[in-house]
């Protein structure tokens, strides 16, 4: 099967799921959870919510969850004498300062962009060719922005926010995008090797079309399990499964659809130029 043919609509579609979700980037950005922004969750009674919401209505208390009789409030940063005022029984506190949130948000920045060059370097020094390890991190950089361009459209309309547990998603999904990118692209250096007289177009369609189940098969293991655990597991977790669904089906794409194509493109440009 001639997957090439149609590169350019994997591309299109591509586009199509994404620039809503950078749209929605800069006009409503990602919501914060106090990981980054700095402040306190308090886990009380559904008994005590009133009492508490009016004891720290300075503080700008916020519901963010509920689970039976339990709910989580937000606050602006508050000390336990500050809360101690309210006379309300509190199960769980947690506090983090403004500095300690930017802080988080630096180290996250630097946790992809290290793991993006160390990725590239890596895939370039495999298969002996920059053009592998570029076309790979660009299917990454796709992978990225939908997660991102997702979470800013589940922040603005269901209030749904990123924490530590969103980069650890984030990161987990980047190394899924790009293993499976391994697999075909050895597949290519495989036929590279042996069939001489084979153009890379003729090497990336043998290449998918031998491992296009595979692939597959592997991939929907995972979503069955992410889609399981979305449904059925607590609201701590759920967030989390949510961004590994959404980047495991957005990996299962690229790979195939995106970091082939382009490497593909790169090849004949280059030939042609």
């Amino acid at each position: 099967m001639d997957w090439m043919k149609y590169r350019f609509i994997y591309f299109a579609i591509s586009l199509l799921i994404i620039i809503p979700g950078v749209y929605s980037l800069f006009r409503y950005g990602l919501k914060l959870s106090i990981d980054f922004t700095g402040g306190s969750n308090i886990a009380i009674s559904i008994t005590d919510k009133d009492k508490l919401l009016d004891g720290l209505k300075d503080y700008s208390p916020e519901v963010i969850s509920q689970s039976g009789n339990n709910i989580t409030i937000r606050t602006k940063t508050i000390t336990q004498e500050q809360l101690d005022k309210t006379q309300v029984t509190v199960s769980a506190f947690e506090t983090l300062g403004p500095a300690m949130g930017q802080e988080t948000i630096k180290k996250t920045i630097y946790a992809i962009i290290l793991a993006s060059t160390l990725l590239l370097i890596h895939i370039s020094r495999a298969f002996k060719q920059l053009k592998f390890g570029v076309s790979a991190i660009i299917a990454m950089l796709h992978d990225s922005l939908v997660l991102l361009g997702s979470f800013s459209l589940l922040g603005h309309f269901f209030n749904i926010e990123i924490d530590l547990l969103f980069v650890t998603a984030m990161l987990t999904v980047l190394s899924f995008s790009v293993h499976d990118t391994i697999v075909v692209y050895d597949r290519i250096r495989e036929m590279t090797n042996k069939k001489h007289g084979m153009d890379i177009r003729s090497m990336a369609n043998q290449a998918l079309s031998e491992t296009m189940v595979r692939s597959i098969v592997n991939s929907l293991t995972i979503i069955f399990m992410l889609i399981a655990l979305v449904l059925l597991g607590g609201d701590t977790t759920r967030n989390f499964a949510i961004a590994l669904l959404i980047g495991s089906i957005s990996g299962a794409y690229s790979s195939p659809f995106n970091a082939v194509p382009i490497l593909v493109t790169w090849d004949q440009f280059r030939s042609k130029k």
